[in-house]
């Protein structure tokens, strides 16, 4: 049989037998990797951050596992989101909505518990008329633009604002319990750009002050910030990408340095199989041509399943043990290897944790991008079954 099944026990998988590929989601990988955010992090508060469907791994069984460890915030970017998922857990955890555009069901948000960013002043006018039509305080969190020129208040607009999160206050219509940025460059220790940013962020807590708000969740560092800028955790941190186990920069430190475990396994089944001479021609355009008489497989995902066409002629999977290139290009729904001894229903893996194995990271730094887009991009078609692997060799 082809690698795969021998990493993690047949017995944990949740088979969804219509679909010849899995994404196997290890808890006790994951629980590692939260346990060392914790570590780091001292005594800031963790917000684990579930955004983008958990990054690929699911966010309603990661927010699960996460509570069951005694984590109380969570990270969402999208309200609809955070709101999908505020129905699915239920209440207790905290979540905080890290973006929502004008217009965005603010009233609904804020009777499921959902915390609020405020990035404008029209983001504020508009969340306190949603407090005000349901007469319930919403809880928000003002977002500092200090360096990213992506989202939040810039620095020169924060007294104003601040006066008016004062006002709201006051009037029992939002209650600021939060002050938050996001750093441009941490996954560059080196850097003097998180300096910079580090000081613009104290210029906003300072205003706020003087406007006689205090929030007591004060966060700046994600997981690169946690890593590698311990001046950036201040009360609270939001680790995203390491708690799936990959680096935020492998060329400063990879995952297996960080001591972070992989999360996600992926596997596919073999689907067909053949024998061909030297010189045949392989997949779309023939940009790959066999050296030799040779036995190629057919695994069943593509770029509908989210593997990048990049990854063409340069990505590994692991096959009977042995690592393998993907041979041509990779087409909408399949891609060609070339295998020897592996037969039709043999399980491949394209990326995981145990040894030998290729990384999210290796596949990103074959494919010409990061290891986030690698994990968030696996689409829908291809299950997630989540595992306790600790009978595995996991602890």
């Amino acid at each position: 049989m082809g690698s795969g099944r021998h990493v993690r026990d047949v017995e944990v998988f949740h088979t969804h037998g219509q679909y010849p590929s899995r994404a196997v989601i290890s808890r006790s990988a994951f629980e590692h990797n939260l346990s060392k955010a914790r570590e780091l992090a001292g005594t800031a508060e963790v917000m684990a951050v579930i955004k983008a469907d958990a990054y690929g791994h699911g966010a309603v069984p990661i927010a699960q596992w996460a509570i069951a460890a005694g984590v109380h915030w969570f990270g969402i970017a999208q309200l609809a989101e955070a709101m999908d998922v505020r129905r699915e857990i239920g209440d207790g955890p905290h979540i905080l909505a890290l973006i929502a555009e004008p217009g965005a069901p603010f009233s609904d948000a804020i009777e499921l518990g959902i915390d609020l960013t405020v990035s404008s002043q029209a983001a504020l006018d508009e969340i306190a008329r949603a407090g005000a039509e349901n007469g319930l305080a919403a809880r928000v969190h003002l977002e500092v633009d200090t360096g990213m020129a992506r989202g939040g208040v810039q620095l020169d607009q924060v007294e104003s604002i601040a006066e008016s999160l004062a006002d709201y206050q006051d009037d029992g219509l939002v209650e600021v319990v939060g002050l938050w940025s996001h750093l441009a460059c941490a996954d560059e220790p080196d850097s003097p750009v998180t300096a910079h940013q580090v000081e613009l962020f104290e210029q906003a807590r300072s205003l706020l002050a003087q406007a006689g708000l205090n929030p007591p969740l004060v966060h700046l560092a994600a997981s690169a910030g946690l890593l590698w800028h311990p001046q950036t955790h201040y009360t609270m941190v939001r680790p995203g990408i390491m708690l799936y186990g990959l680096s935020p920069n492998p060329h400063v430190a990879t995952a297996h340095e960080l001591g972070l475990e992989p999360v996600m396994q992926l596997d596919a089944t073999v689907v067909s199989v053949r024998d061909v001479p030297q010189g045949t021609g392989v997949s779309y355009g023939h940009t790959a041509h066999t050296a030799t008489a040779t036995h190629l497989a057919t695994v069943p995902l593509g770029y509908a399943d989210g593997i990048p066409r990049a990854a063409s002629n340069a990505a590994p999977v692991l096959a009977n043990g042995e690592r393998t290139p993907i041979m041509g290009r990779v087409c909408m729904d399949q891609f060609v290897i070339e295998a020897p001894n592996v037969c039709p229903g043999d399980v491949v893996t394209l990326f995981g944790g145990a040894p030998h194995m290729p990384t999210a990271d290796e596949w990103a730094e074959k494919s010409g991008t990061i290891g986030y887009e690698i994990v968030t991009r696996i689409g829908v078609r291809v299950p997630r079954e989540y595992a306790d692997d600790a009978a595995n060799g996991r602890k």
